[in-house]
C-alpha cells in the first residue's frame, strides 16, 4: 500500500513540475524603463530588443513586459523565429507565454522552408503547432499562389485548410473551392464541395476530389465531371493526368458531345484526347442522333477515334445496333463516319421489319449529307427471310452477294446475285394459290413496306410455282436456313444480353452504396468540426 502511495505521489510532483510555466526572458535590450510611468505593471524595452521563450526567439524596436503575467506587446520590426524552420514577421504582436500563444498583425509575413504567408493578422498557438487568420491571405509555395479570406496553418502536418472561398493559382490553371486543404511539402490539394479547376485546354468540376499539384493528376468523386471543348466526361470515379491528357471514368460513365450529337455510355471509360480517342467497356453502349432519330450501338468494348465529323467506331464482341427502322447483330462492328460506312464481321444479322438478311459480312452504306442509309452490300452467303404475313410458311431468297437500295431508309429493292435461289409464298389477297420456288444465276426483288411484292428469276435455271399440297414440308426451307426472329432487338433497352445487364445492376447497387456511405460520412464530419470550432471559440474567449 505504501508502495502505490509512493508512485502516485511521485506521478503527481511530475505532473504538476511539467506543468510549470516557462517564464519569458529577455535576451538583450539597449534602454530599460523600470519606472512603469508609460505601461503599469510592465517592463519598458527599447532598442534592438531579443526575447526567449520555449525554443522561440522574438526580436523587435520596443516591448511591454508584464513579468507577472509571463506575456508580451511588442512594437516595430517584429521578427519571431521557431528554431530554424518558421519565421514570421509584422509591426506589432502579443505574445503569451503561459499559453505559448502569438497574435501578430500589420503586414504580418510568415515563412518556413517551403512557403511564404503573407496576411494582415494572424493568430499562432505553439501548444498545437496551428496557425491561423480571418483577413484574407495569399501563400506561395513553389508554383502555386493560394488567396483566401480565412486559412488554418497545421504546421507539423506542413497542412493548409481554407473553410471559405480559396483560390489557387498555378500557370497551367487555376483551382477554387470553398473548402480546401493543401500540403504545401506535396503540393497535394484535397477539396470538399462545389469546386473547380479551369485551364486553357479543359474545365473540371467536383464537390470531393484530389489533386496533385506536382504531378498534375487528379482523382475525382463526388458529381465530377471534366470538359473537354464539347466533350463532356462525367463518372462516379474520374482519373485525370493533365500531362498524358488522359481521363478515365469508372461507374456510371457519359461521355458526351452536345453540339456533334454524340454520347456514350457505361461502367468503364478511357479517353486520350490528344489521340482523339476513346474507349468505353461494361454496358457499353453509344448514341448518335441521325436525322430525328438515335442510332444506339452496344458491344463489349466500344473503341472512338477521331475528331467530330472523321470519327471512327469499332465494336468488339457481341456488337449489336438498334435504331427505329433497323436493327442487328454481329461479332465486331466498324462504322467510319466519313465515309458512311458501317461494316457487319462475323455471322451478321440485320432486320428491316421482318426482313431478315444474313450472309459473311454486310456493309450499310449512308449518304454522308443527308445521314440517310443509301444502300446495303451482303457479301457470301446473302440470305434473305420473311415470315409469311398470312400462313406460317416463310418467304427466302438466297445467293452468294446481296444488292439492296433503299429509299427514305426503307429496303425497295434486292438484286440477289450468284446462284440464286428463291421460294415465295404467292396470294390471291388472303388466299395462297401456290409457292414459287426457283433457281438462277440473278433475282431481282421489289419491296414495299417490307414486304416483297415481286421476285423476278434472270437467267432461269429452274422455276416452278406449287400448289400448297403438293410441295412438301421437307422441302419448303432452301439449305442454310436459320430464322433468328428470337433475337430481333426491339428497342434500346433490349440490346443488352443478360449478362451485361446484371453487370450494370451490379455497379448500380454499389453506386447507391457508395453515394450512402458518402453522405453520411459528411454529415458525421459536419456536426463534428461545427463542434469543434465551437470549443475553440470558448477557449479563446
Amino acid at each position: 500500500m505504501k508502495k502505490l502511495f509512493f508512485i502516485i505521489l511521485s506521478f503527481m510532483t511530475l505532473s504538476a513540475f511539467a506543468q510549470q510555466k516557462k517564464p519569458i526572458l529577455i535576451e538583450h535590450s539597449d534602454f530599460i524603463d523600470m519606472n512603469q510611468t508609460e505601461i503599469p505593471g510592465a517592463i519598458v524595452f527599447t532598442g534592438n530588443v531579443t526575447i526567449l521563450h520555449d525554443g522561440v526567439r522574438i526580436k523587435c524596436n520596443k516591448a511591454y513586459h508584464f513579468k507577472d503575467e509571463n506575456y508580451a506587446k511588442l512594437f516595430g520590426n517584429v521578427q519571431m523565429n521557431q528554431g530554424d524552420t518558421l519565421y514570421m514577421n509584422s509591426r506589432y504582436a502579443e505574445y503569451n507565454g503561459n499559453k505559448k500563444f502569438a497574435y501578430a498583425t500589420g503586414n504580418v509575413m510568415m515563412r518556413s522552408t517551403d512557403m511564404t504567408l503573407t496576411t494582415d493578422t494572424i493568430n499562432f498557438d505553439r501548444n498545437i503547432q496551428q496557425a491561423y487568420y480571418n483577413s484574407y491571405g495569399t501563400i506561395v509555395n513553389g508554383e502555386n499562389t493560394l488567396r483566401s479570406k480565412s486559412g488554418r496553418s497545421f504546421l507539423n502536418q506542413k497542412k493548409y485548410q481554407f473553410t471559405t472561398a480559396v483560390t489557387l493559382t498555378n500557370p497551367k490553371y487555376v483551382l477554387k473551392s470553398n473548402h480546401l486543404d493543401y500540403y504545401t511539402n506535396s503540393g497535394h490539394a484535397y477539396v470538399f464541395g462545389p469546386s473547380t479547376i479551369t485551364s486553357k485546354t479543359d474545365y473540371i468540376y467536383t464537390e470531393k476530389g484530389f489533386y496533385d499539384t506536382k504531378k498534375n493528376k487528379a482523382h475525382l468523386l463526388t458529381n465530377s465531371y471534366i470538359k473537354y471543348d464539347t466533350q463532356i466526361i462525367r463518372g462516379d470515379s474520374l482519373y485525370y493526368d493533365r500531362v498524358k491528357q488522359f481521363s478515365s471514368a469508372t461507374r456510371n460513365v457519359r461521355v458526351t458531345d452536345t453540339v456533334n450529337k454524340f454520347k456514350v455510355t457505361g461502367h468503364y471509360a478511357e479517353v486520350y484526347r490528344n489521340k482523339d480517342s476513346l474507349m468505353i467497356t461494361k454496358r457499353a453502349l453509344a448514341a448518335t442522333l441521325v436525322e430525328q432519330d438515335t442510332l444506339y450501338t452496344h458491344a463489349k468494348r466500344l473503341v472512338v477515334t477521331g475528331k467530330p465529323g472523321s470519327r471512327i467506331m469499332r465494336g468488339y464482341n457481341n456488337a449489336r445496333f438498334y435504331k427505329s427502322d433497323m436493327n442487328g447483330k454481329c461479332d465486331s462492328i466498324h462504322s467510319d463516319e466519313k465515309r458512311g460506312l458501317t461494316q457487319l464481321i462475323k455471322k451478321p444479322v440485320v432486320w428491316q421489319g421482318q426482313n431478315q438478311m444474313t450472309g459473311d459480312i454486310i456493309h450499310i452504306i449512308a449518304n454522308t449529307k443527308t445521314e440517310k442509309i443509301d444502300s446495303l452490300k451482303v457479301m457470301g452467303n446473302a440470305f434473305i427471310i420473311q415470315p409469311d404475313t398470312i400462313g406460317t410458311g416463310y418467304n427466302q431468297i438466297k445467293g452468294k452477294n446481296l444488292y439492296g437500295k433503299f429509299r427514305d431508309n426503307k429496303l425497295y429493292e434486292v438484286d440477289m446475285v450468284g446462284n440464286a435461289e428463291k421460294i415465295i409464298y404467292m396470294y390471291d389477297k388472303t388466299e395462297l394459290f401456290g409457292i414459287d420456288k426457283g433457281v438462277g444465276s440473278k433475282i431481282h426483288l421489289e419491296i414495299e413496306d417490307n414486304k416483297i411484292t415481286t421476285a423476278t428469276l434472270i437467267k432461269k435455271i429452274e422455276s416452278q410455282i406449287y400448289p400448297d399440297k403438293e410441295l412438301p414440308q421437307n422441302v419448303r426451307k432452301l439449305r442454310g436456313f436459320t430464322w433468328r426472329g428470337d433475337e430481333m432487338i426491339k428497342s434500346k433497352d433490349d440490346i443488352f444480353p443478360p449478362e451485361e445487364q446484371e453487370l450494370h445492376d451490379k455497379m448500380m447497387n454499389a453506386s447507391k452504396k457508395t453515394r450512402k456511405k458518402s453522405t453520411s460520412l459528411w454529415i458525421r464530419c459536419s456536426k463534428l468540426w461545427i463542434t469543434i470550432k465551437r470549443t475553440r471559440n470558448q477557449k479563446l474567449l
